[in-house]
């Protein structure tokens, strides 16, 4: 496998962020972790991964605190992977990635599902990106600014 520069320590969020999850076996696998897959036969035959591509990745998303081991639901003797707070967060940017395919890939009409809200069955409104007030923002009304310098505590 070819080495890639690392993110870790880059001050941007969004290159942060693409050290723990930027490549598409890593989304994908989360993805089918929030359809409820849990082991790994379970990810190598939806995924049609090669065996040892699928530990790495599953090794990186454990390290990364993404997913984490816990013993089988079922109470046989293997381990299960089940989703973190933090590989839960992973949703919006998959339904955001999903919803700029439906809108601007070449042949929409392949896609072969949508998604859904469970209890009403009706399609998922388009995410949206609003002010505080509820304005919504387009990329020309944001920019960014230096975060500012944790206060210190004065001595008391």
């Amino acid at each position: 496998m070819v080495k890639r520069t690392s993110f870790e320590g880059d001050a941007c969020p969004i290159a942060r962020s693409l050290e723990a999850i930027g490549d598409w076996w890593s989304l994908l696998i989360i993805r089918e972790a929030l359809f409820g897959l849990r082991r790994f036969g379970e990810f190598q035959s939806k995924l049609g991964m090669a065996k040892n591509i699928l530990s790495t990745r599953l090794r990186a998303l454990v390290d990364h605190g993404i997913l984490t081991m816990a013993p089988a639901s079922d109470g046989s003797p293997y381990e299960e992977y089940v989703l973190t707070p933090k590989g839960r967060g992973v949703f919006p940017v998959l339904v955001a990635l999903r919803q700029w395919s439906e809108e601007f890939d070449d042949r929409p009409s392949e896609i072969a599902t949508i998604l859904v809200d469970r209890e009403k069955g009706r399609p998922v409104k388009k995410l949206e990106l609003r002010a505080e007030d509820g304005r919504l923002l387009a990329p020309a009304d944001t920019t960014l600014k230096p975060r500012p310098a944790p206060r210190r505590r004065s001595a008391g």
